[in-house]
């Protein structure tokens, strides 16, 4: 699959409406200690994370749980974690610290200005109903240059995920991340990839840096 020209998304009246709209943290109560992608699309999303964030910087892993799938090789200063099970959290042997904070109620984040050096989002930003706003915040929390990783494959939770996600094709949905991050406005060297590796689930990653 290449991504050959720069469109961009028109969201229609009721993008963001969800199946499910009940409280998240209803949902999300009972951890779940699985991986929502096979061994071969997170080995992939591990190469990302040893290709495009600093060793030893600041790192969030946003909607985080149990698993973080950084490189163990590598050593960061600090990873933090925000995500809504305090048990999943918990769990997460790479995290140096962490916080439960529901982004759909309050996407303002919880951190000083340019207080990061790397930001990712692993196959979790379907679900998000104001994805713009939070952008905006990783573009205030993030030092200048550092990237931003978002990645997600076929799968996910249908009723939590919004209506604009689940009428997408997988590659339209690079192009939908694409438009939220041009929305936000503090971003450059927006680079749409399918990574998938040659069986089992599929893996597509939006890469982009602070301006």
């Amino acid at each position: 699959m290449v991504f050959e020209k720069k469109y961009t998304v028109k969201l229609l009246p009721g993008a963001f409406d969800r199946m499910d709209d009940s409280p998240d943290e209803t949902f999300y109560a009972i951890p779940r200690f699985v991986t929502h992608i096979d061994p071969g699309a997170i080995r992939v999303v591990t190469d990302l994370y040893r290709k495009y964030l600093p060793p030893g910087g600041d790192i969030l892993d946003l909607m985080s749980s149990w698993v973080s799938h950084l490189p163990e090789e590598i050593k960061y200063r600090r990873v933090v974690g925000l995500g809504i099970n305090d048990r999943e959290l918990s769990r997460n042997k790479q995290l140096d610290e962490w916080s439960v904070h529901n982004l759909n109620k309050q996407p303002s984040l919880p951190y000083a200005n340019q207080e990061f050096d790397g930001v990712i989002i692993c196959v979790s930003l379907d679900y998000l109903i104001r994805p713009v706003e939070v952008l905006e915040e990783l573009g205030r929390i993030l030092k200048p240059g550092a990237p931003v990783i978002i990645t997600y494959s076929n799968r996910c939770f249908e009723t939590k995920a919004i209506a604009a996600w689940l009428s997408s094709s997988d590659h339209n949905r690079a192009y939908l991340i694409r438009t939220y991050l041009l929305e936000a406005g503090y971003f450059k060297e927006i680079e749409l990839m399918d990574c998938s590796p040659e069986a089992g689930d599929p893996l597509y990653a939006v890469v982009a840096r602070v301006r």
